[in-house]
């Protein structure tokens, strides 16, 4: 799991301008999507996103298929070398992770794909179709090859000079996390350090802000200002995220229970966790560990 450290640098460079404005010109310019994410991140890269794929769009929808691609999503989520690595999801589509460093670190990646590289053939639309018919979509057939064929497509040689663009890109970014990481280190407030850090270690307990100030000696009306400057987000919302990534690790195990785990993590109702975790990785805690003992 990424440490606090990593996941505060990756989330600045997605809020980052610089970043914005490369992913807008990107996709004006390849058709494609982009997406900086962390290196633990099983949901669905594109999804709702700018250019996503109309075919993956539709997959999304439905349980059996979304777990297809989740299954690709783990794939390029677990590679942690300083290579771009490409997969081919069951449909045919290319993806890609292109890994964004801070020194010897991997903190995230470069995200984009959900491409075809050459014509899709009778026989590839006949097993798509057999695929989706197994997975209960028979009625929908029609629909989802519509989509399909609606897929961008590019020759191999000009998605490799996109590939080697990311590349580039890649390497700035690593540039402007090196600073970020300068600035951090002086910039936060060693109260700030210390509350996520209380954090981190209290958040299978009924924790409230209430508590997090009083433990960094401050008052609750300035310490939610206070945290929200530093961490970029509200003490609700990061405490969240932090249970959800603990849940994260303990559904790797096929023995514990969702209910288990959703206390073990923090949460006070297995509904409120289900809401949550679905609101933060894109799919209930079943699905997703279904799509990783799935990818595993």
């Amino acid at each position: 799991m990424q440490t606090n450290a990593s996941n505060f640098v990756q989330e600045r460079l997605a809020r980052s301008e610089i970043f914005k404005d490369y992913e807008r010109a990107f996709g004006e310019a390849t058709g494609l999507p982009l997406t900086l994410s962390p290196v633990e991140d099983w949901h669905l890269a594109h999804h709702g996103r700018r250019h996503e794929n109309p075919f993956c769009a539709l997959l999304a929808r439905h349980n059996k298929a979304c777990a297809a691609c989740l299954s690709t999503q783990y794939d390029l989520a677990g590679y942690t070398t300083g290579e771009p690595r490409s997969v081919t999801c069951f449909a045919g589509l290319r993806e890609t992770a292109v890994p964004l460093r801070l020194g010897e670190k991997t903190i995230g990646f470069l995200r984009t794909g959900e491409v075809l590289l050459q014509k899709p053939q009778a026989s590839h639309l006949a097993r798509l179709e057999k695929q989706l018919r197994a997975w209960g979509l028979g009625s929908k057939v029609e629909e989802f090859k519509m989509a399909f064929l609606n897929s961008p497509m590019l020759s191999p040689k000009r998605y490799d000079s996109i590939i080697h663009l990311l590349k580039v890109f890649a390497e700035h970014l690593s540039l402007v996390a090196n600073q970020i990481t300068l600035q951090s280190d002086h910039a936060e407030p060693a109260n700030m350090t210390r509350a996520r850090q209380y954090i981190d270690e209290h958040k299978a307990e009924d924790l409230t802000l209430k508590q997090v100030a009083t433990a960094v000696n401050m008052s609750s009306f300035y310490f939610c200002k206070q945290f929200h400057k530093a961490v970029g987000c509200t003490f609700t919302k990061y405490l969240a995220r932090v249970r959800v990534e603990a849940a994260k690790k303990m559904l790797l195990d096929p023995n514990a229970r969702v209910s288990e785990v959703a206390y073990d993590s923090g949460f006070q109702s297995i509904t409120h966790f289900n809401r949550v975790f679905k609101n933060l990785v894109g799919h209930s805690p079943t699905e997703y560990r279904a799509a990783v003992a799935k990818a595993a």
